[in-house]
């Protein structure tokens, strides 16, 4: 299996079973910026009752694996479900429940259904500002030259940078909006 064909596959649970829910990650990235590699496949779940993620774990039990336990995330600061393939390559799929933090809640309010190129289906992804808010705030390295490239392709005259500036300022990550800006050609910031 190839992880567009899981990506499509998750995708497809969550529509079925009409679960609020957000593709993240490389993906969602890919939608504004430049596509990277990935082996895993990142959502977000809006969870309205225990049978939530049971219900998206089941349309992918044939090819998906998911551990009987949930954990905690200390990058998101929230519960996880992970889930992988059966046979390799050995991809991802995580799971990532909604929590009560105001800046991942008002993106997932802010989420837009779009056609990601990538996978070739119409799916809900975060706006390019809130992506370029949660790469800075993880600060991982791919996470930041993903910011980076997400404000190149996008330009910043074309961005809502006071929303960028005030989440930026919110989650003290002001200084690394700084330095992914300063990275960007003179014509096109």
């Amino acid at each position: 299996m190839k992880i567009v064909e899981l990506a499509r596959r998750a995708v497809a649970a969550c529509e079925t079973e009409k679960v609020d829910y957000m593709l993240t990650g490389a993906f969602a990235t890919s939608c504004y910026g430049i596509p990277r590699s990935t082996m895993d496949v990142d959502f977000v779940i809006n969870v309205q009752g225990e049978d939530t993620i049971d219900a998206i774990v089941s349309h992918m039990k044939d090819v998906v694996d998911f551990g009987d336990q949930v954990q905690f995330d200390t990058l998101t600061w929230g519960k996880r479900h992970i889930g992988r393939t059966k046979c390799s390559p050995y991809l991802r799929v995580e799971l990532f429940e909604l929590f009560d933090d105001p800046f991942v809640m008002e993106q997932f309010r802010r989420r837009r259904h779009i056609l990601v190129p990538t996978l070739k289906v119409a799916t809900y992804v975060p706006t390019a500002e809130d992506i370029i808010v949660q790469k800075l705030r993880w600060a991982r390295d791919k996470d930041l030259s993903d910011a980076i490239d997400v404000l190149i392709v996008q330009e910043p005259k074309n961005l809502d940078m006071d929303y960028v500036r005030y989440w930026c300022c919110e989650h003290g990550s002001e200084s690394r909006l700084g330095d992914a800006l300063a990275k960007i050609p003179e014509d096109e910031a």
